[in-house]
């Protein structure tokens, strides 16, 4: 038995002004910059959690891809989470750090993470 939500949105920004895509993202949304680059991580910048979206998390990431955004879904149990989704027609795509880059049968490229939101036991869906 595992548990996994969507954890939110990531903006996904080709540009050499990571602190300035934050900004115009922060301001667009109507969300303060919780977390601004850091020397450990300088390739995001945390957005306030929406509570108007049901407190999902949004970050602005710095890619050397286009421009998009994917979604991350949290889980407890991230194997068994892309289990589930690659019995579901997901593919691994890679890992990176302690996460799993996905791709969705429509091509759609997603992630599965770490449980981090502070509601996410009792938000979550229970997969047996």
């Amino acid at each position: 038995m595992h548990r996994s939500r969507l954890g939110g949105f990531i903006i996904d920004c080709r540009t050499d002004d990571l602190e300035g895509a934050g900004r115009f993202w922060s301001r667009a949304l109507g969300l303060a910059v919780r977390q601004p680059p850091s020397p450990e991580d300088p390739t995001y910048v945390g957005l306030a959690r929406a509570p108007a979206a049901g407190g999902l998390g949004i970050e602005v990431q710095q890619v050397d891809h286009d421009s998009r955004v994917h979604l991350d879904i949290e889980a407890d149990d991230i194997e068994a989470e892309v289990r589930r989704l690659e019995k579901l027609g997901a593919k691994r795509i890679r890992m990176v750090r302690d996460w799993w880059v996905l791709e969705a049968p429509t091509g759609q490229r997603f992630c599965v993470v770490k449980a981090a939101s502070p509601d996410f036991v009792q938000t979550a869906t229970v997969w047996e």
